[in-house]
């Protein structure tokens, strides 16, 4: 379902990674290594945000290289950073990548965001809300559609304790038939979904 080729990227002289190749069968994997070793680089390519230097990102069999629509529309990415629309409602957010993933808001995603306790935040903007809370939105963005990929960077960060129970049990339930894949330094988190911890020098 996910595939990584010849993978390599740098910055100046400082070589970040190279020639990385793996493929991802459905099941959790948690990128839990040290800092300054790639993983968000790493998941910021894979989720088209950031173009390496060499090789290539298969996502459902489609290439992120040669047919970056398609692949981007099978795969969710929960970023480090969830302030990229300030002014933008949670969910506006939702309604919008609702429409770009050809779906609708269902019971599915409301039922999510109402267990995260993101319910009573949807009509606030962006800069209204807390990191954890914009973090909310974008894991309940990653239940709309059919994606065969989520890819998340901290995504406990700021989260409450509930909450993070809730993400560990959806990452469990998403494995089971999708990749996960997803950096962290929280250690609970990876032990309480079932996830394979690996460092990103791990992935050739």
């Amino acid at each position: 379902m996910l595939r990584i080729e010849n993978l390599s990227k740098r910055y100046g002289d400082h070589v970040l990674f190279q020639g990385l190749t793996h493929t991802f069968s459905p099941g959790c994997v948690a990128l839990c290594e040290e800092a300054s070793t790639g993983k968000s680089t790493l998941l910021a390519i894979i989720g088209g945000l950031l173009p390496p230097d060499t090789g290539d990102v298969w996502i459902d069999g489609r290439s992120l290289t040669d047919t970056p629509q398609q692949a981007k529309s099978r795969i969710a990415y929960v970023p480090d950073d969830c302030l990229a629309f300030p002014m933008q409602t949670g969910r506006g957010m939702l309604q919008h990548v609702a429409s770009e993933r050809n779906t609708t808001l269902d019971d599915a995603v409301l039922d999510l965001a109402q267990k995260l306790g993101l319910e009573p935040h949807l009509d606030k903007r962006f800069e209204q809300m807390s990191t954890g809370t914009r973090r909310k939105v974008y894991l309940a963005a990653a239940a709309l559609g059919d994606p065969a990929v989520i890819v998340a960077d901290g995504p406990s960060n700021g989260l409450d304790t509930g909450a993070r129970s809730v993400l560990a049990e959806q990452f469990k339930i998403w494995s089971q038939d999708r990749v996960v894949l997803f950096a962290s330094h929280d250690s609970e988190l990876a032990r309480n979904c079932g996830a394979k911890q690996v460092d990103v020098a791990s992935l050739r």
